[in-house]
């Protein structure tokens, strides 16, 4: 049995590009993951984002010059890279490039940080359950630090910092930063990175994005887990089978069960 991604009361309202920004860690190896704070009033109050944003009518448009409301400039937009977007980002040419757009524009305006869309590295495609407020479809990406330093945009986050993904990880688990199940599962995924051209080498190998079309598991008190395809309970909660792949969210620390 298959989900529809979204019903006549909860369609999805747009899409949205992500990019997890990566430079090596300077004291071990590994790599540091760039996390936005976001202000404790408003959408995803509190939490700890990577850049990114919804996808505008005007990514859809070639031929021009990204800028920023922090004042810097983005290289301007080649249109050859509308028509080469590559097929194993699985997605249409078209759409790639609005994506690609999306995010180098979403990175610039929260971070300063001027990206080449060309570089960008697929990494996840993720969908918002059923009845979840304001559904975006978002794509996150991988992209290399581009250097330079961080100016937030005021408007969009309060702070900001580098951190190993286990370090995040362990932070939320101690309750002292917020995340989405989205931002949890790409730190864990990254958690045991070799370093930066390593991950993008390696992700750059796979054809396209990993699908996420998230459903919740509930309980008597709430939600107790995020469901994916693969898990035994995916289609039915009540359905048998021991195969797993969740994301434990009742309490803290949440626990990440996957079954080959």
């Amino acid at each position: 049995m298959g989900h529809a991604e979204e019903t006549a009361d909860s369609p999805l309202v747009g899409e949205a590009a992500t990019v997890v920004l990566l430079r090596e860690a300077p004291e071990a190896a590994g790599v540091e993951v760039l996390l936005l704070e976001r202000p404790h009033s408003g959408t995803f109050a509190g939490a700890w984002v990577f850049p990114g944003g919804r996808v505008d009518p005007e990514d859809a448009v070639a031929g021009e010059a990204v800028a920023g409301e922090s004042g810097g400039d983005a290289p301007p937009w080649d249109p050859a890279h509308d028509a080469g977007w590559p097929a194993w980002r699985g997605v249409p040419p078209e759409h790639g490039a609005a994506l690609g757009r999306a995010a180098v524009r979403e990175t610039l305006e929260e971070t300063g940080l001027a990206l080449d869309a060309a570089a960008l590295v697929p990494l996840s495609h993720w969908i918002p359950p059923i009845g979840a407020p304001k559904r975006l479809r978002t794509w996150f990406f991988l992209a290399e630090h581009p250097g330079g330093e961080v100016r937030l945009n005021p408007g969009e986050h309060v702070g900001f910092e580098w951190l190993t993904p286990a370090a995040a990880l362990e932070r939320h688990a101690d309750g002292d930063v917020v995340l989405a199940p989205p931002t949890w599962m790409t730190l864990h995924g990254l958690r045991e990175a070799a370093g930066v051209r390593a991950v993008l080498a390696a992700r750059a190998a796979v054809p396209g994005f990993e699908r996420y079309f998230s459903h919740p598991l509930r309980g008597q008190d709430g939600v107790l887990a995020v469901m994916w395809e693969g898990d035994a309970q995916y289609d039915d909660p009540f359905a048998g089978g021991h195969a797993r792949h969740r994301l434990w969210t009742a309490s803290l620390p949440w626990r990440y069960e996957r079954t080959p």
